[in-house]
């Protein structure tokens, strides 16, 4: 009988399942060159981290202090969790707490 191993976490999205499931049963093989491959993802994530726009966006006072307080409670300066709520919504990845 086959044991069933136990999860540290469930997968956010159908991307994070395919990729857990890919590490548990299929074999995979180091890079050729790896200083280089890790050249180039440091770049990609230096690119997509890079914020270099600026807007100005009016709230109600009210909206103001919850995302103020909301940020708070997620250890965030208030406009990254911002900034993180516009990324998630574009990318269609923002849910809505249960």
């Amino acid at each position: 009988m086959k044991k069933n191993k136990k999860k540290a976490f469930l997968p956010l999205d159908q991307e994070e399942k395919d990729l857990m499931e890919s590490l548990e049963n299929d074999p995979w093989t180091s890079v050729s060159d790896f200083q280089q491959e890790e050249i180039a993802v440091l770049a990609a994530a230096r690119n997509t981290l890079k914020k270099d726009k600026r807007i100005n966006l009016r709230l109600t006072e009210k909206d103001y202090q919850q995302v103020k307080i909301k940020a708070i409670e997620e250890g965030l300066p208030y406009q990254t969790l911002i900034s993180s709520i516009v990324h998630k919504y574009l990318n269609g990845t923002l849910t809505p707490r249960l």
